[in-house]
């Protein structure tokens, strides 16, 4: 039996499936090999443009099932292949420390950028198949809840690490090497025009 939504949640239902499909995507390729020289910027764009689908997500209302229990997809995604794939392409950077709950706790935890995002690669897998299945108010719910308890969270610090590693990467450079290339630039012929 398939749900129906009021217009506003049809829509956002659509966008979440939307964007959760195109991150699983872009994770998938870079996870088997695809754009090494180019994963960094490419997983921290992948990773901004979800947050703003779980902004929104986090900030309206509880969406509440019409079931008191949520159905039965069986076995959960097999994410393995990501997180393994994650982890080769991000060797020696794959590990960070973090704050566990800067509100509550203040403890200091290790964590991995590989798992964190296979979490989320589980977690929007998960509510695509409900989506998938005609159940978007139930899809909704999951991506919703999981975003709260859990996505959210490890997306947020996968960006995080993301960024900080992506900004060593551009500014840690060798400042004679870029006044160099600056130099070359600066005194490189023009291109000759075709015409």
């Amino acid at each position: 039996m398939s749900e129906t939504l009021d217009g506003e949640l049809a829509d956002l239902a659509a966008e979440t499936s939307r964007e959760s499909a195109t991150f699983l995507v872009a994770l998938g390729e870079l996870a088997a090999g695809g754009k090494p020289d180019t994963a960094l910027p490419l997983l921290l764009l992948a990773c901004t443009q979800l947050q703003s689908v779980g902004a929104r997500l986090g900030a309206m209302v509880d969406v509440v099932p019409h079931e008191q229990f949520e159905t039965d997809l069986g076995p959960d995604a097999n994410v393995e292949g990501i997180r393994n794939g994650l982890h080769d392409l991000l060797a020696g950077v794959d590990e960070y420390v973090d704050v566990e709950d800067p509100v509550l706790s203040g403890e200091v935890v290790h964590g991995m950028v590989s798992d964190d995002l296979a979490q989320v690669a589980a977690d929007l897998t998960h509510g695509l198949r409900h989506h998938g299945e005609g159940r978007p108010q139930e899809a909704l719910w999951w991506w919703q809840f999981s975003y709260l308890s859990t996505w959210g969270e490890r997306l947020a610090a996968a960006t995080r690490v993301l960024h900080s590693l992506l900004a060593h990467v551009r500014l840690d450079a060798d400042e004679e090497m870029v006044m160099e290339a600056e130099m070359a630039a600066l005194h490189a012929d023009p291109e000759p025009d075709p015409a």
